[in-house]
């Protein structure tokens, strides 16, 4: 009988910054985690089909110079298709976290189907600048079961090009219908945002979305940057009321590909 973790992978590259708090998340979400560079999982792609969970952390991969996460999304698309389609298949999941989330979107696994033509893109924010906020996340009626229809959440986000443009009124339309928009962004009151609660101007006000099967999560907020009180910028002066929405996103995936996986 297997270990009783979900097994995670966080692939990583040139240019990933964020790897080491994610790992941190994950294991305190109940995950055995490692930490493996690309160039491994080309060498040896087998070596995916040994994970429950891949996670695609944020970061500069490769220093975003051909465009965020398009490298990275370019060595997916030509060396892993394969092994990354049996993987969601097997109803594992893949999660990518602000450029993770780029990464996905322009290799063609979100919004789905996988790897299919692209009618979705992240582009600059509207503010033309690096946008480095705390902001309110409200969950939309979706297929991933990470999140809970109407939750709130509070988390940071760190980006310069996190704006979700869809190609049509009619693609934005269907994501919503079909459960593949996550979470939103919201104001503090739970109105509909303007800037700079909406940091970067995304279409329908989406901070993330999934597949049609929920199992490819990508996400623009970092949960990974409050899975502790101590991170929530007002732990100071609420104690007992700052949240560690980050660790609960965690460890809903986590309990999720475990339940799977036995």
């Amino acid at each position: 009988m297997r270990d009783m973790a979900a097994r995670t992978l966080i692939l990583r590259t040139a240019g990933t910054n964020n790897d080491l708090e994610t790992e941190f998340a994950l294991r305190l979400a109940g995950a055995e985690t490692k930490r493996l560079h690309i160039n491994r999982l080309r060498e040896n792609p087998a070596l995916l089909s040994e994970f429950d969970i891949m996670v695609l952390p944020g970061g500069f991969s490769y220093g975003d110079y051909l465009g965020a996460g398009a490298v990275l999304a370019n060595e997916l698309v030509t060396f892993l298709k394969t092994p990354l389609t049996e993987f969601v298949k097997e109803g594992k999941f893949v999660v990518g976290i602000c450029n993770g989330f780029q990464v996905l979107v322009k290799a063609g696994l979100l919004p789905g189907p996988l790897f299919g033509e692209r009618e979705v893109t992240l582009a600059a924010n509207d503010s033309h600048k690096f946008e480095d906020r705390w902001v309110y996340l409200e969950s939309a009626q979706n297929k991933s079961g990470t999140a809970q229809e109407g939750e709130r959440m509070y988390m940071p986000v760190a980006h310069a090009e996190g704006k979700i443009v869809c190609r049509s009124e009619d693609t934005l339309k269907r994501l919503s219908d079909n459960g593949q928009v996550l979470f939103r962004y919201s104001g503090p009151d739970g109105s509909k945002p303007c800037y700079p609660w909406n940091p970067n101007g995304s279409a329908d006000n989406i901070a993330g979305l999934c597949d049609p099967g929920g199992r490819v999560i990508g996400m623009m907020p970092h949960p990974e940057r409050c899975c502790m009180p101590q991170q929530n910028p007002a732990w100071t002066r609420k104690r007992n009321e700052a949240g560690t929405d980050g660790l609960t996103f965690f460890r809903r995936i986590v309990s999720k590909a475990l339940q799977d996986a036995i």
